[in-house]
């Protein structure tokens, strides 16, 4: 799709934090998301990287309507755990990314889940350490989306007996939707297939949380639990964000590396 500066500038956007260790495939995975292509040698991200992707909100249905979703793929290097919490705020949506051959990288996702909200300015977590952190705590605490994403399942079936240890997941222990894809094949985020229907879904979600929040409830959201929403403004629209300085046609293509 062609859009000029008029049509871009009228389409409003969500922001999503994608983390997780380093070497999970973050910067493969949002790639393969925004550009439905794959990419061999992907490099180490250093400080945040940022990727746009158009997206039908509700498609097919009455109320679709076109949004950008900016995804924020921060590096996942412990040395900046101090710095990199710039990128957190505002949050409208979290990628937890975990290599499904690595354990340790999907046990890492409760500190990345505590750390983002640590920062994203959710009250009831500000005093949580890393180590104290319970991932269900979070259900009904706030109404940020989560999606879990497993990389590398190519490259599962030598692992499989770890496969089998598995315990409850962080995706089970926050009530959030889980896929795992191959950053290596296209086909792993096909249209139509469960990944695809999954992150589709979730994207949703963010923006129904985001733009929609006040106006209606949300088909995707616990009905019973509809307290803490709170709106969060675009960083686009922020002058202190990384891309507020933007035309909204240089932000469309823009991929930025903001240096810890």
């Amino acid at each position: 799709m062609i859009l000029c500066p008029k049509m871009m500038a009228a389409i409003d956007k969500v922001k999503v934090i994608v983390v997780g260790d380093s070497g999970v495939g973050k910067s493969s995975l949002v790639h393969l998301i925004c550009h439905g292509q794959t990419i061999s040698n992907p490099s180490w991200t250093v400080g945040c990287s940022v990727e746009m992707k158009l997206h039908e909100y509700r498609e097919g249905t009455a109320s679709q309507k076109t949004y950008f979703v900016e995804l924020w793929d921060v590096g996942g290097s412990s040395s900046h755990r101090n710095t990199r919490s710039v990128f957190y705020n505002p949050t409208h949506g979290i990628i937890l990314v975990h290599d499904l051959t690595n354990r340790k990288s999907e046990q890492n996702l409760q500190k990345w889940l505590a750390e983002v909200l640590n920062r994203e300015g959710s009250s009831k977590f500000k005093n949580t350490t890393f180590d104290d952190f319970d991932p269900e705590q979070f259900v009904g605490s706030t109404q940020i989306p989560i999606l879990v994403i497993g990389t590398k399942v190519d490259m599962l079936e030598a692992s499989r007996a770890h496969a089998q240890r598995r315990s409850a997941t962080i995706a089970e222990e926050c009530g959030a939707d889980e896929i795992a894809v191959d950053n290596t094949e296209v086909r792993s985020m096909a249209a139509g297939s469960s990944s695809s229907v999954k992150l589709s879904r979730f994207f949703d979600k963010v923006i129904e949380r985001r733009h929609h929040g006040r106006d209606r409830i949300s088909p995707y959201v616990d009905r019973s639990n509809l307290s803490g929403r709170r709106q969060m403004s675009s960083p686009l629209s922020n002058p202190m964000s990384p891309l507020g300085t933007l035309s909204p046609l240089s932000a469309y293509s823009y991929k930025s590396f903001h240096n810890d």
